[in-house]
């Protein structure tokens, strides 16, 4: 059974960087582990001689684009002698955010898990909470628990090969730089252009990621609490509540209009598809009868409806602008579609697909979101 305090810094005499540095700082130390969001340099200068001390015996995981980790302060990391791993998600508004930092020495593992950053307010400055836990190694639940946090950390860079890579020269950090995924500390402008890095890395595809979808319709069970779009790259239209209604897979040169097999011609559209929906969701009823059941449907043909709406297009944190598109839903249930669980609605790009039909897209995902109060309007999320 782990023992346990809890550290509440700024309100307590004990800061986050007194304990990390005794931990960091023992003879006896065998292996550390750090995870955090961000990195700056006051903040890695804090533990720098801890870290040099602990050297090899150190892997260190930090999340980059998100505007705040810095190039210099990873190049402090790497000084140090320190195992450096960056982690880029791909997408600004899916933000790699553990914060832990576990030592183990002998038979004993010790882990601080809370709030605190490797910034001089994380460790320092800031209110910051985290318990503290200490591992009897020869426990062997508590065994099982200190093996666990450091093997699944352990498997990161093989099991996201993409998105988690190993820093070994500076080198490195000047590209991830110069492509928009650190900050440099000496220009803040710099800061506002790493929110908006370009490039072709997919979308790190999560184990488990729920969507939670409100329901319209009575006497029909909706799954959890909404989730609501606050991406600070879609700050222009945030102040509406926008619900998270469906999110795609791994977006197809089909799902972006752009074959590139000879004699294959674009059709134009997406299929709504099973995409990321609970189990319990049928979706070739689900987008017709609840996230677009309060539109206008008119009979396109004897099994085909049509109705629009208004759809505002955010690609990779670019606010392309609005467009009214049609929206298509096959209504027989006895094709041979249908029996096959094929997509039953799809979405037309009409003039929004100039800025979708692009190959560096390939791979992303797509959001579908739903205005709480306007059953006509819509966001599309490419990150």
């Amino acid at each position: 059974m782990p023992r346990t305090t809890f550290l509440l810094q700024g309100l307590t005499a004990q800061t986050h960087m007194e304990v990390l540095a005794r931990l960091l700082g023992r003879e006896d130390l065998d292996k550390a582990l750090l995870s955090v969001a961000f990195v700056t340099k006051s903040g890695a200068e804090l533990v720098a001689r801890e870290l040099t001390l602990a050297g090899k015996r150190a892997d260190i995981f930090v999340g980059i684009r998100n505007g705040v980790t810095t190039r210099e302060g990873l190049e402090a990391l790497l000084r140090s002698g320190a195992n450096l791993y960056y982690v880029d998600t791909g997408a600004r508004d899916l933000l790699f955010h553990p914060k832990i930092y576990i030592c183990r020495c002998g038979n004993q593992a010790t882990g601080i898990v809370g709030s605190a950053n490797l910034t001089v307010g994380g460790l320092r400055n800031n209110i910051e909470s985290s318990v503290v836990f200490e591992l009897d190694l020869d426990q062997e639940e508590d065994l099982l628990v200190a093996s666990s946090v450091f093997s699944q950390f352990d498997q990161l860079a093989s099991s996201y090969p993409q998105h988690v890579g190993r820093v070994t020269r500076s080198e490195q950090l000047a590209s991830l730089h110069s492509q928009g995924r650190l900050v440099d500390e000496t220009d803040r402008h710099r800061a506002l252009a790493a929110t908006r890095a370009v490039d072709d890395l997919p979308t790190m595809e999560l184990k488990a990621l729920p969507l939670r979808t409100p329901s319209r319709r009575s006497g029909t069970a909706a799954p959890s609490s909404p989730s609501v779009v606050e991406s600070p790259e879609t700050v222009a239209w945030s102040r509406t509540t926008f619900v998270q209604v469906w999110r795609s897979k791994a977006l197809t040169e089909r799902d972006l209009g752009i074959p590139s097999n000879p004699g294959t011609h674009p059709t134009g559209s997406i299929n709504l598809d099973k995409g990321r929906l609970p189990d319990g969701v049928d979706h070739r009823h689900y987008f017709r009868s609840e996230v677009f059941s309060e539109l206008e449907w008119n009979p396109r043909s004897h099994t085909v409806d049509e109705a629009h709406a208004s759809f505002r297009l955010i690609v990779r944190g670019v606010d392309r602008g609005t467009f009214r598109l049609p929206i298509r839903h096959t209504t027989s249930t006895t094709s041979k579609a249908y029996r096959q669980r094929n997509a039953m609605t799809r979405l037309s790009w009409g003039d929004a697909r100039e800025f979708v039909a692009k190959r560096s897209l390939i791979g992303r995902t797509m959001e579908l979101h739903r205005e709480s109060a306007d059953p006509d309007l819509f966001a599309i999320i490419i990150p």
